[in-house]
């Protein structure tokens, strides 16, 4: 199995993935504080265009267009109820009771930091804050598992137990992956599995580990944008997703407030 291209050789990398980490945090920070009924996709993504800039920063998934898909037009990805991963910033007015899911890229100095959070718009029904704070647990649960001599299997198993537990659909097609200098590298980090199997981690490895669960089933579909994915059923899904390294004495968040 191929490794994370991102192998930390010296205090240098490590201290440029931590800043790139710790802006990363900022400005979702900022982005949480926004999220109130209506406020639009577009709003949010100019907020976090805007607190970029300001940090001397790029937005990393602006243009990004892997095989042939058009270029990615936002800062953030911007994902509403039963819209997965990947929406693209919008004018819909986030409603009371929605709940949405943004994710970050920031890219500083050429390291890549990828994080992102689902939340709820004023007071949402309790099914869909129980999906996001399981959701949540099963990242720090997958993060815990992060550890050198550990293997890929401990930590998709490790986020895979709480939405097997919850009864939640667990999504098949997406999940973590490496990341640092590119913001998709090997190894896939699938959001369920086996322990004790797949490629046996080592210290210096970098990780974006992604959970995503439904309310319904696990089946999803790419929208005519060729970016939005939805949940087929129409269920409610959140996601969550830290950037951390694998230290010789176990995982760092670099996605963090210091």
């Amino acid at each position: 199995m191929p490794v994370s291209t991102v192998v930390i050789k010296s205090k240098d990398e490590i201290a440029l993935l931590r800043e790139a980490g710790r802006l990363n945090a900022e400005v979702r920070a900022a982005l949480r504080e926004a999220v109130a009924p209506g406020v639009t996709g577009r709003d949010l993504d100019m907020l976090a265009k805007d607190e970029i800039a300001k940090r001397g920063a790029q937005p990393t998934f602006v243009g990004y267009g892997p095989g042939g898909r058009p270029p990615y037009p936002g800062a953030i990805c911007y994902s509403v109820n039963d819209n997965l991963v990947h929406g693209i910033p919008n004018d819909r007015a986030l409603r009371e009771g929605d709940i949405v899911s943004i994710d970050l890229g920031v890219t500083y100095k050429g390291y890549v930091s990828d994080a992102a959070f689902t939340c709820g718009v004023g007071k949402v029904a309790a099914e869909a804050e129980d999906l996001m704070k399981i959701t949540e647990a099963s990242l720090w649960a997958g993060i815990e598992q992060a550890r050198p001599g550990n293997y890929l299997g401990d930590i998709s198993a490790a986020i895979g137990r709480w939405g097997e537990d919850a009864g939640y659909g667990i999504i098949q097609e997406y999940g973590g992956h490496g990341v640092g200098r590119d913001m998709h590298e090997p190894p896939h980090v699938a959001n369920f599995g086996r322990p004790g199997v797949g490629y046996k981690l080592k210290a210096g490895m970098v990780l974006a580990l992604e959970p995503m669960f439904a309310l319904g089933r696990h089946e999803t579909e790419e929208m005519a944008d060729h970016w939005t994915v939805r949940m087929r059923d129409g269920s409610l899904s959140a996601h969550f997703e830290e950037t951390i390294a694998i230290l010789d004495d176990g995982p760092e968040v670099l996605t963090r407030i210091r």
